[in-house]
């Protein structure tokens, strides 16, 4: 049985690398959980959150990475029912991808699009009843258990995985727990009852995930690495270990995500607040930083 270093060993030598620099332009959301609309969808309340976010990315020249846990397939055995309830989230996904600006890593929750042919036979078109035929949607998209950003210009690499891999249960045994989830977490969580198994509904899990993590990064001279998961959002000071988390798109009433810009990172929120009107809108809200990348160059630590 592999260790959680063995396997964040793998998803970081396997990663796709992506060059960038300081006109570069990232968002970095994770666990969507887009679902089929139905009681149990998480993602349906923050869907108009999220949609118009993504779209003023889209509008400002951003590239889109989703570090896993973006489709809720534990839930939902059919891709095709995500699809449709949240069909224009999927159009807008789209344009990212023919712009060569989409870049996806899979999850526990999606762990089955690391099998290439699951995606390219799922996502690669879909069925447009206005035409009556199948049009494109990702068409040769690919999955990726790892993406390194890395700098042109100074060489820093920054290490995008979603951060199951020191999460045992859920790595090794994900077909028990989607087996579970459909079967008896599903119906509870919509009486209010959380999965114990989830380290994001399970503080001391998520200590325990966090602490492996950290210690990982610790012993790769603190690489700074971004991660997904446990749904809560981390943003550590120049010096301190370099774990960072983008937190979900299902908090209540909010979702959070990490942009990097100008050479800088932030942690942001989108929600609704009320205008003196009385109307609301969707705002941003920056949370923490921005900080200079540079400022947190690889160096031990232990």
């Amino acid at each position: 049985m592999f260790s959680s270093k063995k396997r964040l060993d793998n998803a970081y030598a396997s990663a796709k690398v992506i060059d960038f620099d300081d006109d570069s332009k990232f968002i970095l959301f994770s666990d969507c959980h887009r679902g089929d609309n139905s009681f149990a969808d998480d993602f349906a309340n923050n869907r108009n959150i999220y949609f118009h976010a993504l779209k003023h990315y889209y509008a400002e020249g951003f590239q889109y990475c989703e570090i896993g846990d973006g489709d809720e397939l534990w839930e939902n055995i059919s891709f095709k029912a995500i699809l449709n309830a949240h069909k224009n989230v999927y159009m807008l996904m789209k344009l990212f991808h023919k712009a060569n600006r989409l870049h996806m890593i899979w999850g526990n929750h999606d762990m089955v699009y690391r099998n290439p042919e699951y995606v390219k036979k799922h996502l690669s078109t879909y069925f447009d009843p206005k035409v009556g035929e199948d049009v494109e949607l990702f068409g040769d998209i690919r999955y990726h258990e790892g993406i390194v950003l890395k700098h042109s210009r100074t060489g820093q690499e920054l290490f995008l995985t979603h951060g199951h891999q020191a999460d045992w249960w859920n790595y090794l045994f994900w077909k028990w727990s989607r087996f579970m989830v459909r079967v008896l977490w599903k119906p509870l969580n919509v009486m209010g009852i959380a999965d114990p198994t989830s380290p994001a509904k399970n503080y001391t899990e998520l200590i325990k995930v966090e602490r492996r993590t950290k210690k990982w990064i610790a012993e790769k001279n603190n690489l700074l690495t971004i991660v997904g998961h446990t749904h809560r959002p981390r943003f550590p000071e120049p010096g301190d270990i370099a774990f960072f988390n983008d937190g979900s798109c299902v908090h209540p009433r909010s979702i959070t995500g990490i942009e990097i810009e100008h050479g800088e990172i932030s942690l942001i929120k989108w929600q609704i607040a009320t205008k003196e009107d009385g109307t609301l809108q969707i705002v941003r809200v920056l949370l923490e930083g921005p900080k200079r990348l540079i400022d947190y160059k690889t160096e031990s630590i232990l």
